[in-house]
């Protein structure tokens, strides 16, 4: 940490160094101005020559290149008003951070600085974080399907699935909708990508066991043991738009049951789950194929705990899967449960 401090902190003093060299202030009456506001360019602050752009990250160092800066009251990036060091301003350069809480989208896309003596404004775009990928649904989606995406930094986003590109029917800030193109096929993952950068889901596509509804070689007697069955929970989800809500007694065995058609092993390497219990602690057991004697214990909270599984954990991959158990472990007089995003993860 102390070297990673260092290394910015050197790289700050020498551009004000360059800057207060290269820009020196002159002593005219305008209180060291050269007396013209202008802004030539913003080039983000690093190691080697300034290179201008038209966009800016906020929680980055900036340098604002121009003349007119010696009296300098005011910056504004999107209209915020951003705090600058008087110290790290010459009359041609001003050292800024851009702020954390600088909005991005539906803003006025300009810098503003404010001397004493006059204002300049300068196109200059804030962009978003790279974007946060969160979930999509349905997750065992074809050709043609609408599938949904959820997450944080949408703005103007593309989409591809694999690498074909997905047309996008609506997006806001925080979800996609698309429509999933011709060729895709199964195991691709779904890739969001904006201005500053991507970010691809963790589930591809066709990996889903239950994705808000069983997957198609799921039998119907998917539950409990004692035959208690389940519901479907809107409201405590992680992934797409509801979760399975079971009560368990306790060493009770919640199954997936796949006999009818089961699942070739070939493609995959683990399991995937999220669990959240009601109480400050759970525990599962989860077993393959009945053997009970290799199954792997995982504990959860009352937050959702997701957990990847090699089948080396559950005593090796079987050439097929014909069932899965989540048997409640915790011998405390069994728990509500809820699970979610249940599936295979790729080779």
């Amino acid at each position: 940490m102390k070297n990673l401090k260092a290394k910015y902190l050197h790289t700050f003093l020498t551009f004000f160094l360059v800057a207060s060299m290269l820009f020196s202030c002159s002593s005219d009456d305008n209180e060291g101005s050269s007396g013209t506001l202008a802004i030539d360019s913003v080039s983000k602050a690093g190691a080697g020559e300034l290179v201008p752009t038209t966009s800016g990250l906020p929680k980055n160092v900036y340098v604002i290149q121009g003349s007119g800066f010696a009296t300098l009251e005011k910056i504004y990036f999107n209209d915020v008003d951003t705090y600058f060091n008087p110290t790290l301003v010459t009359d041609k350069a001003i050292f800024v951070t851009i702020d954390e809480s600088t909005p991005y989208a539906n803003a006025s896309n300009e810098l503003k600085i404010v001397t004493k003596f006059g204002t300049v404004i300068y196109p200059f775009i804030i962009a978003p974080p790279a974007p946060t990928f969160g979930s999509y649904n349905p997750i065992n989606a074809v050709a043609g399907d609408v599938i949904t995406i959820s997450g944080k930094y949408f703005l103007n986003p593309s989409v591809k699935i694999g690498d074909i590109n997905a047309t996008v029917i609506s997006s806001s800030l925080t979800e996609i909708k698309v429509t999933v193109p011709a060729g895709v096929t199964q195991y691709k993952y779904v890739t969001v990508t904006n201005i500053s950068g991507f970010a691809t889901s963790t589930q591809a596509i066709g990996t889903a066991i239950y994705d808000d509804t069983p997957a198609s070689f799921v039998e119907n007697y998917l539950g409990p043991w004692d035959g208690s069955g389940y519901k479907v929970n809107t409201t405590e989800k992680l992934q797409g738009q509801n979760s399975i809500e079971t009560t368990f007694t306790g060493y009770t065995g919640f199954k997936f049951p796949m006999f009818a058609a089961p699942v070739a092993t070939a493609s995959y390497k683990a399991l995937r789950v999220s669990f959240k219990s009601t109480k400050a602690t759970g525990k599962f057991k989860v077993v393959l194929n009945g053997n009970f004697g290799a199954g792997k214990e995982v504990s959860f909270d009352n937050k959702w705990t997701s957990v990847v599984i090699p089948f080396s954990d559950l005593g090796g991959a079987p050439a097929e899967i014909n069932e899965i158990v989540f048997q409640e472990f915790g011998n405390d007089n069994g728990d509500k449960i809820f699970i979610d995003d249940v599936g295979f993860v790729l080779k």
